[in-house]
């Protein structure tokens, strides 16, 4: 931790909504002893970013332009880039929490939280704490002592597999999803295939609708 009134924490944004990064980057530039030294809306950036400035920490949502902010994580981990990330997303936590802690991350809050809430998950992370609202906490200690025994729906996907079904469920097509992930096309029909056959879906046609009804389910859950 730092000390004296002289130094100041700094902190990297890595969000594609430039409204909503406008806001998180007022509500810290305001707070005594904290500023935003650089902000982004994609991992590529975000990554040589953070490798560059070692800030204090880094806010990473996972919907970003291109591969999502767990893979940032996880490069991060790979590269041995020791500065602590604090996820901030409109995705579940139940479905998400556990995921982005095992790639590295070192918090979870989700954007429906109020500002003070998002303040005491930054200072948290900052001291060196693992931060998770209490219920999280309690779902993923349950989810432990039942040993994913009934693990079911999308929770059983991995997360390559649970990006490309976002994708799906945000209209894009194999080829889209293609270039977004910098992945072969026959590799994305190879996931579609496995999503499809852990959802018990029949066909494109139904996991095109059961991806979008939970992105938009996402979406209302968020506002």
């Amino acid at each position: 931790m730092k000390s004296g009134h002289e130094e100041t924490f700094r902190v990297i944004l890595v969000e594609d909504h430039p409204i909503f990064r406008d806001q998180l980057t007022q509500l810290i530039n305001k707070e005594p002893g904290m500023r935003v030294c650089g902000e982004t809306d994609n991992i590529h950036d975000g990554f040589d970013m953070i490798e560059s400035q070692l800030p204090d920490i880094a806010i990473v949502d996972l919907t970003l332009k291109g591969p999502s902010g767990l893979e940032l994580i996880k490069n991060l981990k790979a590269k041995q880039i020791d500065v602590p990330v604090l996820v901030l997303s409109m995705h579940d936590e139940s479905l998400y929490a556990e995921r982005v802690l095992k790639a590295g991350a070192r918090g979870y809050i989700t954007k429906n939280e109020a500002s003070k809430e998002v303040m005491n998950a930054l200072y948290a992370v900052i001291r060196g704490e693992i931060y998770l609202p209490a219920k999280i906490t309690s779902r993923i200690l349950e989810s432990v002592a039942v040993a994913r025994k009934g693990e079911n729906g999308v929770s059983q996907l991995t997360d390559r597999e649970l990006e490309v079904f976002e994708l799906i469920g945000r209209g894009q097509s194999t080829r889209q999803i293609s270039d977004c992930l910098h992945l072969g096309m026959s590799t994305v029909d190879t996931y579609r295939a496995r999503i499809k056959t852990k959802l018990h879906l029949e066909n494109s046609s139904q996991l095109s609708h059961e991806a979008i009804r939970w992105v938009t389910d996402g979406q209302k859950a968020s506002v």
